[in-house]
């Protein structure tokens, strides 16, 4: 995708640095920041310098990647370094399946070969976000029709994925396809990844946006103001239910209860057999500063942080929900669109290996 005529992935490997798009600053000022170790990688997963589920893959394989390149040469302390890098890795974000998706594959490529298999392997897990992004958006631009308005919750575009997006991707390559097609962005708080990053990467596309309080998406769905929700996904369990981004399991809600299309976007590394509902999946609880405050550009152009709650008052921040498989109509896989069931999960994993 590009930005200022230029084109970025949101993360890739420059020697031993990992680059990546500093989305902690975005929409209002555009930085690449190096991470020259697997702790300042680890850092930047962790505080959300980057975030969306396969750029948190590819970030952390790299990250990975990073760890090998950085051990000592002797034995036991190489072994050892090896297993601190995975497991500081592995600790920074409890939801992300692709995280631990992406940390295994790097740790095993490197222990079987060498500092350079973990960066190869690194590369090729990022490349391969891609490819699948690609065909996501292929397979999700034929549920698009000429003229729909589409609901997206919180950021699953190309700042998320590598590149394309998982939820956005379907959108992008409907308008490249020339279908009129517009977009309807919750602001998803606390942290508002939509109306900080879905809205800025739509708007550098074209692509008519327009932003919510995260609570008007019913009453839009029940006038009528909505045709379909596509959003993305962190960890998705082997009877289809799905975690996202909290706030998703209340627009699955609404769009069932309005008779509108409700869809996940979601590459195969973002399933986790291991989980059997989702129930399983653990649920990741941020600090509460992030209900409590919150970080906006001043009249004067300064980046600052406000308080909106008394204080002394305390916040339960959930980064994510499940939503049930049966509020599901669909889920966009590189592999095509299939029901959120227990077979035909199993029947795309069986393919993927």
């Amino acid at each position: 995708m590009k930005v200022n005529g230029k084109d970025y992935r949101t993360v890739w490997l420059e020697e031993s640095a990992v680059m990546v798009i500093n989305q902690r600053l975005l929409p209002h000022k555009f930085e690449i920041k190096a991470l020259s170790n697997h702790i300042e990688t680890a850092e930047a997963i962790r505080d959300m310098t980057v975030r969306g589920a396969g750029a948190i893959g590819a970030a952390a394989g790299y990250g990975m990647a990073q760890v090998f390149l950085e051990a000592p040469s002797e034995e036991p302390s190489r072994s050892e370094y090896i297993q601190q890098g995975y497991e500081r890795l592995k600790n920074t974000r409890p939801t992300a399946k692709d995280l631990f998706y992406a940390i295994e594959r790097v740790k095993q490529a490197g222990l079987a070969g060498s500092a350079r298999d973990a960066v190869a392997e690194a590369e090729r897990i990022a490349d391969n976000y891609i490819r699948a992004a690609e065909l996501i958006g292929k397979y999700g631009a034929e549920l698009i029709s000429d003229g729909m308005t589409i609901l997206t919750h919180c950021n699953a575009g190309w700042l998320a994925f590598v590149d394309w997006g998982s939820a956005l991707a379907p959108i992008y390559f409907a308008h490249r396809a020339g279908k009129k097609v517009s977009v309807i962005v919750d602001e998803t708080r606390p942290r508002c990844q939509g109306a900080r990053l879905t809205a800025w990467e739509l708007q550098a596309e074209g692509i008519a946006v327009k932003i919510i309080a995260d609570n008007a998406a019913g009453f839009l769905m029940r006038r009528g103001q909505i045709d379909i929700v596509i959003t993305g996904a962190d960890r998705i369990a082997a009877n289809g239910d799905v975690a996202n981004k909290i706030g998703t399991y209340e627009k699955a809600l609404c769009a069932k209860a309005n008779g509108v299309p409700f869809y996940i976007a979601a590459p195969a590394s973002t399933f986790d057999l291991d989980c059997a509902n989702g129930w399983d999946i653990p649920i990741e609880q941020r600090n509460d500063d992030e209900v409590l405050y919150a970080n906006g550009l001043s009249d004067s152009g300064q980046i600052t942080r406000v308080r909106l709650a008394p204080q002394g008052v305390g916040a339960i921040n959930l980064a994510f929900d499940v939503t049930p498989a049966e509020l599901i109509d669909g889920i966009i896989t590189e592999y095509g669109i299939i029901k959120p069931t227990p077979d035909q999960i199993a029947q795309i994993m069986n393919e993927r290996k």
